[in-house]
């Protein structure tokens, strides 16, 4: 499969059905947003004081995110979504403004250079073909202003897993290293892990960093 089918199999994947059925499994009720309220204060606590005042995520689905980010900051966000119905509940329930939410993807994204303070992907990369990661990332890195921060499930060596049967779909890696070692502007702000038994969230490595100059 080359790099382009590759892409239009993610993007047809989660456009359709198979994406309608993710957005139905995830719910924003108040034990999520408690959960995500954690891992965000943790996330955001090497850059206290340096909040970013406009944020973008990548593959923001229902928004739990978004929300959350709303209670924590006063930035202004932006958010791609490839699934018609996860931007639909997006715009229904006011958690993102009709101008500020695209129909768009990491490799592609219709923003100015350095438009965002900070741009974010949370279980998002793990879903992009390898093929494709680095122009997402590069696009990332384009857009953002001085922050990037990731959070993905880790291997030390790329590997790729079956996602509820299908392949092709879930790629884990050392993410962070990925990053350092194609922009090394890049500067490590602060790093942890999340422990599904212990917060309720999936199993997440994630990062902070800061761009250079």
């Amino acid at each position: 499969m080359t790099s382009e089918n590759a892409g239009n199999y993610q993007l047809d994947t989660w456009r359709g059905d198979f994406g309608d059925s993710y957005t139905d499994r995830n719910v924003a009720d108040e034990n999520a947003l408690r959960a995500r309220t954690k891992m965000w204060a943790q996330m955001l606590r090497s850059i206290e004081g340096e909040l970013p005042s406009s944020i973008l995520e990548i593959g923001a689905n229902l928004g739990l995110n978004m929300r959350t980010l709303k209670r924590l900051t006063e930035a202004e966000l932006f958010a791609l979504e490839p699934n018609a119905k996860a931007r639909q509940i997006l715009l229904d329930e006011g958690v993102m403004e009709p101008q500020n939410l695209f129909d768009a993807y990491a490799s592609a994204i219709p923003m100015e250079d350095r438009s965002v303070d900070m741009a974010f992907t949370s279980g998002v990369l793990i879903h992009v073909p390898p093929n494709d990661l680095l122009a997402s990332c590069t696009e990332m890195h384009r857009v953002s202003r001085k922050y990037i921060v990731c959070a993905e499930y880790f291997s030390v060596a790329p590997q790729e897993l079956k996602y509820r049967g299908h392949n092709g779909l879930l790629f884990k890696r050392d993410f962070g290293d990925f990053w350092m070692s194609s922009f090394p502007d890049l500067k490590l702000r602060d790093y942890g892990f999340f422990w599904k038994r212990a917060t309720g969230l999936d199993n997440l490595t994630w990062w902070v960093f800061e761009k250079g100059e």
